[in-house]
């Protein structure tokens, strides 16, 4: 079982255990992208760190992600993309638009297919993104891209805990990042990017130096021994995934993860 000490806690939140509430909170559709790139030591692993502000995991070290919007699932979009044939069977294309999306707003990172603008025009188009005057839809129409939705590797799928106030129910994917492009952070949700390799990643976070979420440290674990991003992606593409939905317990250190076994 994976505990969070006590002193890591939000004030208030051990004793919330004790008082579950009667319907748990909706879970929200989310999607979550692993970037992965090629070095000496093996591949390395993009983490951001959230603003103290943010409403969810304030100051954590996470993937880029978030929820899916009501415009990911526009039909339109699909003319736009490629790889919807390779998308895993039973899992809808909207968290992989949503994915894209989000790894676009957060990065500045486009996977996409075709020959993507680099510099202000691309920027332009995430600023408006980001503050909700342009869809999705607007982006490939305009640069004449083509969103790459065969480029993300399912990998996991989490579900939050019943008990949480927030719940997300999230579709984690792998993907490489495209050669030549540089990580450029939003500075209103993100305040710093590392690149880590998955061992290291989890060797800050034991010593207490990078707070990581279980989902997060997890995924980081999954990630470890493979000697490049070929090999990581090649491991898990078309490789079944099941939900995971952990509970928390009381403890006397702090507050546990328990994760069930997968039911076959």
């Amino acid at each position: 079982m994976f505990v969070i000490p006590a002193d890591r806690l939000p004030v208030g939140f051990a004793e919330r255990l004790e008082a579950p509430p009667a319907e748990p909170a909706p879970a929200l559709p989310a999607a979550t992208v692993v970037l992965l790139r090629d070095a000496v030591a093996g591949p390395e692993v993009l983490l951001l760190r959230r603003v103290q502000s943010a409403g969810f995991v304030p100051g954590a070290f996470v993937f880029p992600g978030g929820r899916v919007d009501l415009a990911d699932a526009d039909p339109a979009l699909l003319d736009w993309c490629e790889g919807i044939g390779d998308a895993a069977p039973g899992l809808a294309a909207v968290f992989r638009v949503a994915a894209i999306r989000e790894t676009f707003e957060e990065t500045g990172v486009l996977l996409a297919v075709g020959d993507v603008v680099a510099g202000s025009e691309l920027e332009l188009w995430r600023e408006r993104l980001l503050s909700g005057e342009a869809g999705l839809l607007e982006v490939a129409e305009s640069l004449g891209v083509r969103f790459a939705l065969d480029a993300l590797v399912h990998c996991a799928h989490w579900i939050t805990p019943e008990i949480e106030p927030r719940r997300y129910d999230t579709h984690f994917f792998l993907a490489r990042l495209p050669e030549g492009v540089e990580v450029r952070v939003d500075p209103r949700e993100m305040s710093a990017a590392v690149w880590l390799t998955p061992a290291r990643a989890l060797e800050l976070f034991r010593s207490g130096e990078l707070p990581l979420v279980f989902p997060t440290a997890a995924t980081l674990k999954s990630l470890i021994g493979f000697g490049t991003v070929g090999e990581a992606l090649a491991a898990f593409r078309g490789r079944a995934i099941r939900p995971i939905l952990p509970r928390l317990v009381r403890t006397a250190a702090g507050v546990g993860i328990v994760v069930e076994p997968p039911a076959e």
